[in-house]
């Protein structure tokens, strides 16, 4: 039997593949940094219908201080990343500049290696070097 965790994460590389594609298509004549504002308008609004559907936003004042401060940077970060995607993707194929921004797998494992102290791996390692070699080999 397949792990829910494992389904949600194939869902969401599915739908990760049709924002880029979508986007792409959407971004033609549209100024890169307008093309996230009006992406990210969308985003909040179904978050927070989700949020208030399933009966969840009381739990708001339960959240503490550190919680508040990472989710706050997260979105930060999630913003700039974002808008840099974004940018790129008008600039450039879709076909090389979706590999490129998946080398955020490999930064993802060496970020939770050092900052959340996780395993390292043979494993890991290979896995890492092999998509940084796969993705090199589809853009160049």
């Amino acid at each position: 039997m397949i792990k829910m965790w494992v389904l949600y994460a194939l869902l969401s590389a599915l739908f990760a593949a049709l924002t880029s594609i979508l986007a792409k298509i959407g971004i033609e004549n549209v100024n890169s940094n307008l093309a996230v504002a009006i992406r990210t308008v969308v985003v909040l609004g179904l978050a927070w219908g989700i949020v208030f559907v399933t009966g969840k936003h009381s739990e708001i004042v339960a959240i503490g201080g550190k919680s508040w401060l990472f989710l706050v940077l997260s979105g930060i970060a999630t913003g700039i990343s974002w808008l840099f995607y974004y940018k790129a993707l008008q600039m450039g194929e879709a076909s090389k500049v979706i590999p490129v921004d998946k080398l955020s797998l490999v930064f993802g494992m060496l970020l939770a290696f050092i900052i959340l102290k996780e395993t390292i791996t043979a494993k890991t390692i290979i896995g890492g070097i092999l998509i940084t070699l796969g993705t090199l080999v589809m853009v160049l």
